[in-house]
């Protein structure tokens, strides 16, 4: 049996959304059980109209809730929340593997690592989406805003962490690494990117290709973009912009006139398909990279599908032996020789 925390009051549509999609996710998979956190009379309240195999589900009260308005640090001390229980609920049993919450990431990360802990050696944990390219799989963009400001070595580290999640969760058997830059060539970028590429080319154990622009992300140059969380955020939220602004503009030409609306139904497969490809909510969420067990963080808004994925992946993650396969690989670098602490 696979054990899976789900922060129950975490996102904008909590709990309801956080609920029906753990219930959606025991119907899907056998080897499921779900532990709960939050206020267990507006869980319950949830469960109540539902139908779902009790034995495999069950409920941990919890009388607080992390707002986005909250400091994240002082959240974590001073609130009983859903997601500090969750998280000392995954420190201390061993049997549970992993957790998803739709919560505030600002106190994801900091829960992660003041309970959780880091695998040994990791500087810093970082949160890796799996983003949709034109190949028909996914590139995964390592770090999206857990980091802000980096050093090389973090972003060799995250080299390594995504290599080894591509691998494990998508069955990636020799993941391309790519520098996300403002260009290609090796020059190219300010004196971290310039660093980091030198001691990226330097490394064993990762097939690094050299840099890449914000706009190989999508058409999948390679399958690990690695940046830093400033850069990282910038990019994910203009791609998720365009998708949009395509998405509406769209639907928009295509109820313009009665001869667009025609040729819609003779389109509309292949856009439904296209819209499929293109869906981030399939996969549920980023996964916080780093940590001793699997966190994966979900879209506020997520919807119970989106919830659902953010389980199955974490389920999958789990079986493809995430955490002992990035352990693997740390033995084979010697970070504090390739990188100088300086950088």
């Amino acid at each position: 049996m696979i054990k899976i925390i789900v922060d129950a009051m975490g996102g904008d549509n909590a709990p309801s959304a956080i609920v029906r999609g753990a219930v959606q996710a025991l119907k899907n998979d056998d080897e499921l059980y779900l532990i709960l956190t939050g206020r267990q009379a507006d869980v319950q309240a949830v469960l109540d109209n539902e139908q779902y195999d009790k034995a495999r589900l069950e409920v941990v009260d919890c009388p607080d809730v992390i707002d986005m308005n909250d400091i994240p640090t002082e959240a974590v001390k001073r609130k009983q929340s859903s997601l500090m229980a969750a998280y000392w609920s995954l420190k201390k049993d061993d049997d549970v593997c992993a957790l998803v919450t739709a919560g505030s990431t600002g106190a994801t990360i900091v829960g992660g690592q003041l309970i959780l802990g880091r695998i040994r050696g990791i500087k810093r944990p970082a949160l890796c989406p799996a983003i949709p390219n034109s190949r028909g799989g996914v590139t995964l963009l390592c770090d999206c805003g857990a980091n802000a400001e980096c050093k090389p070595v973090m972003l060799c580290q995250f080299a390594v962490l995504a290599s080894a999640y591509a691998k494990a969760g998508f069955g990636i058997k020799q993941p391309k690494i790519g520098l996300l830059s403002n260009g290609t060539e090796e020059h190219k970028g300010d004196p971290l990117h310039q660093e980091t590429y030198k001691y990226l080319s330097q490394m064993k154990g990762i097939d690094f290709v050299g840099n890449v622009e914000g706009r190989d992300i999508m058409l999948g140059v390679c399958d690990v973009v690695v940046s830093d969380g400033f850069s990282g955020n910038i990019a994910l939220k203009s791609i998720e912009g365009c998708g949009k602004m395509v998405l509406g503009v769209m639907k928009k030409e295509f109820s313009a006139t009665v001869r667009s609306k025609i040729g819609y139904l003779f389109m509309r497969k292949a856009l439904k398909n296209m819209r499929a490809q293109l869906d981030f909510d399939k996969y549920g969420g980023a996964l916080l990279l780093g940590l001793k067990k699997i966190v994966i963080k979900s879209h506020g808004s997520s919807k119970p599908q989106t919830i659902a994925a953010a389980i199955a992946n974490a389920a999958a993650i789990y079986r493809g032996k995430l955490v002992p396969s990035v352990e693997k690989m740390l033995e084979t670098v010697d970070f504090d020789t390739l990188v100088p602490e300086s950088e």
